[in-house]
């Protein structure tokens, strides 16, 4: 076995390891081969970041906004610097092909950059006031120290959205990258304290016990909280948090129905759908997760799909082309299982179905991008949220059945439609109960929108004016000059 690299902990500008010595080895999703160890941190480290951060915070929120938000762009500027870097560390730790580690990459900077640009945008509001000699006025203040959660599935992505607004608000953080893909952080905190950003604004503390999670979740020090993940975990950390009253942004779990009427562009739908399934191996929040298909059209419409998914390739051994693995071998066996139950409910295999075959595949967390057809919704498939490369198909006999059912969701992340019909799209606009519509669109995400759930996918929201004003707390002002 070749020699491990260890990536430390950044705690006030300072390589840090556990305390208690401990290591978290991290794997190639591809192969199964550990490569790196960063330190498996406990409650020690994680109050030790926090202290790091309460110190540097006032000092950070005094610098004015947009010389915060040029801090932020030298941030963007690095990462950019290092792309080559970060595009290998994303197909080794993370399993994505060179081309989505490039685009995430890309998605980074952009995220950084954007809130790096908001600095000169942070506004308060002045009202009349009841008196004379008085004014009101309504200030936006940063709420002081933050922690960023993040999810395996963008793990350089998820820190540029959250570091970027939290920092040029005036707030500091503490990273916690999730335990399958640490490193990603371990050297974007490297890069921002080779710039020179001040010490203790970001630091970052790995681990994989929940002990680092709950002492940074549920510390008097902690102001705000931003996570990316499931929805168990947002419960979690909601549960948490309640003692200290922090602030929130949950960004969890989604279910999201993609629905195709009878009248729609069949083709514009299928490659919808293939598009919105296998991003990303089907590990984004926003994925089509179950496809509602009108049932006059649905024999059609799947055999269309089935032989588009048939094109999909697995990534080549340079994971130059093609769909990835899954990151976790956990995240393999809990998909596969659902498939099986469904199947043993009457689900049909279209293609696809379990793990690929070669010696290739022999290692990794492989699983063949496949379809099922014949699902319906009271099946594992159809009510527990997949994150993987599993589409399946639930015929319905029309619009109001496909709405039940995509209301009927806790997780109401996002939801898809496609029809020509406008009535049938505004009624879908203001009646789909969930947090992002997409109309005859596929997956998309742009920066100046909003990325937010309702119900159990979360509180806050990520992105856009909205995103950085999540980052902010607001102070009334009374200035009585007379």
């Amino acid at each position: 076995m070749a020699e491990l690299k260890h990536y430390p902990c950044f705690i006030g500008g300072e390589r840090i390891d556990a305390a208690s010595g401990a290591l978290l080895e991290v794997e190639n999703p591809a192969t199964e081969e550990v490569w790196a160890t960063v330190p498996d941190c406990g409650a020690d480290e994680a109050v030790r970041a926090l202290e790091s951060a309460r110190d540097a915070q006032r000092a950070w929120a005094e610098l004015p906004a947009v010389e915060r938000g040029r801090w932020v762009h030298r941030l963007a500027h690095a990462v950019e610097e290092n792309r080559d870097h970060f595009v290998e560390l994303l197909v080794r730790e993370q399993g994505k092909t060179v081309p989505d580690a490039h685009g995430e990459v890309t998605d980074t900077v952009t995220y950084l950059t954007y809130a790096a640009e908001a600095a000169r945008r942070i506004e308060g509001r002045i009202f009349p006031s009841e008196n004379r000699g008085e004014q009101l006025w309504i200030q936006n203040v940063p709420y002081g120290v933050t922690v960023g959660m993040c999810a395996y599935n963008f793990p350089l992505a998820l820190i540029g959205r959250k570091v970027g607004p939290a920092l040029v608000t005036g707030n500091t953080m503490v990273l916690k990258p999730h335990e399958a893909t640490p490193v990603t952080a371990s050297e974007f905190c490297r890069i921002a304290s080779e710039i020179g950003l001040p010490a203790g604004v970001l630091n970052v503390v790995t681990g994989s016990g929940i002990e680092a999670s709950a002492a940074l979740v549920s510390s008097p020090l902690t102001r705000l909280v931003s996570l990316t993940g499931s929805t168990q975990a947002g419960q979690a950390i909601y549960r948490a948090s309640a003692e200290n009253v922090n602030g929130l942004i949950l960004e969890l779990g989604g279910k999201a129905s993609f629905i195709v009427l009878e009248d729609a562009d069949l083709d514009k739908a299928v490659d919808a759908a293939v598009a919105s399934r296998f991003a990303n191996s089907g590990q984004v929040c926003i994925c089509n997760e179950l496809v509602l298909v009108h049932e006059s059209i649905a024999e059609e419409f799947t055999a269309r799909v089935v032989a588009k998914v048939k094109e999909i390739e697995l990534a080549d051994d340079a994971m130059t082309r093609g769909m990835g693995p899954s990151v976790t071998g956990a995240s393999i066996a809990r998909i596969d299982g659902m498939l099986r139950a469904s199947v043993e409910g009457g689900a049909r295999v279209e293609v696809g179905g379990g793990r690929p075959d070669g010696d290739r595949f022999a290692r990794g967390h492989w699983y063949l991008p496949t379809v099922v057809s014949g699902v319906t919704r009271t099946m594992p498939l159809a009510t527990t949220e997949i994150f993987g490369p599993i589409m399946p198909i639930v015929a319905v006999k029309d619009y109001a059945e496909a709405l039940e059912i995509c209301n009927d969701r806790e997780d109401a992340l996002s939801a898809y439609i496609f029809t020509q019909n406008a009535s049938t799209i505004f009624h879908a606009i203001n009646h789909m109960e969930v947090g992002t519509v997409f109309v005859n669109q596929p997956i998309v995400g742009y920066i100046q929108g909003y990325h937010n759930g309702h119900k159990r996918s979360g509180v806050g929201g990520e992105d856009g004016v909205y995103g950085i004003d999540n980052y902010l707390q607001r102070r009334t002002v009374y200035l009585n000059y007379n």
